[in-house]
């Protein structure tokens, strides 16, 4: 009595698992980091895969940054010790060296958009926690005159595929960068905060979605802090509870003389 249902639904699937085969052979699936075949796609060769830095516990609860060994959850590092970050929690799915360098300036500068959903999935696993408690997702803005120029958002394209593997919403207009600061490529902290101070702005009609609630801020490198620290500045004068920070990758203390933008 199920004969024939089930004949029609496999004359059904005949076609769609067709089309897959001939779209695996028409466009093979190539490793982000290099370009190779590889087998399944969204996946690096054994040589990119060596080449990724992923972080793993343990990690300074407040900043991220990894350990040589447990120290315990309540010990932080010497860097938010020193200097306490406006934001509550930064988490990056990866060092920034080798190949999460070259992925996080392949999509900035070189339309590697397709990057940025593979990228969010190892952003999702690094920021677990952060997602679980956040209530809307935003991200690091670009001002209108270098957008025109990439014509996208890098970070705003990660934001986007984390909105969409999580169900979290995601606000690209909630926030604006109201001039445009210069590069940050070989300024010093200092300079890098004065170049972001008071670049940032809310938009007066999205107050309401800002108040009370904890947002998760997500650009593609953590380098000085000095962007994501005046946007977070920015959302809590503005009503947020709490910002978090993701990024793809993170720029450790002792490879701040690593000439990188943020933003």
């Amino acid at each position: 009595m199920f004969a024939a249902p089930l004949i029609k639904t496999r004359l059904l699937l005949a076609p769609t698992v067709l089309a897959r085969a001939a779209g695996k052979l028409l466009f093979p699936p190539i490793c982000l980091g290099c370009q190779t075949q590889v087998a399944v796609p969204g996946s690096l060769c054994g040589t990119c895969w060596s080449n990724l830095r992923l972080i793993d516990k343990p990690y300074c609860p407040v900043m991220g940054t990894p350990f040589r060994e447990d120290k315990g959850d309540i010990f932080l590092s010497a860097e938010a010790i020193a200097s306490p970050p406006p934001f509550a929690r930064l988490r990056s799915a990866a060092i920034h060296t080798g190949l999460a360098r070259r992925m996080v300036g392949d999509l900035k500068y070189r339309d590697r958009t397709d990057l940025a959903p593979w990228m969010a999935r190892w952003m999702l696993r690094a920021g677990s926690e952060l997602l679980d408690q956040a209530d809307l997702i935003v991200a690091v803005p670009l001002h209108r005159r270098r957008f025109f120029q990439r014509r996208y958002n890098q970070s705003a394209e990660l934001a986007r595929s984390l909105s969409a593997l999580t169900g979290l919403p995601f606000e690209p207009d909630l926030i604006h960068r109201t001039r445009p600061t210069r590069q940050q490529v070989g300024l010093h902290a200092k300079q890098r905060q004065d170049n972001v101070r008071g670049a940032f702005r809310v938009h007066p009609k999205a107050k309401t979605k800002l108040k009370g609630k904890r947002v998760l801020l997500i650009d593609d490198v953590y380098t000085t802090g000095a962007t994501v620290s005046a946007v977070t500045r920015t959302l809590l004068r503005n009503g947020a509870s709490a910002v978090d920070i993701l990024t793809f990758s993170r720029v450790l203390p002792d490879q701040l003389d690593l000439e990188e933008d943020e933003g």
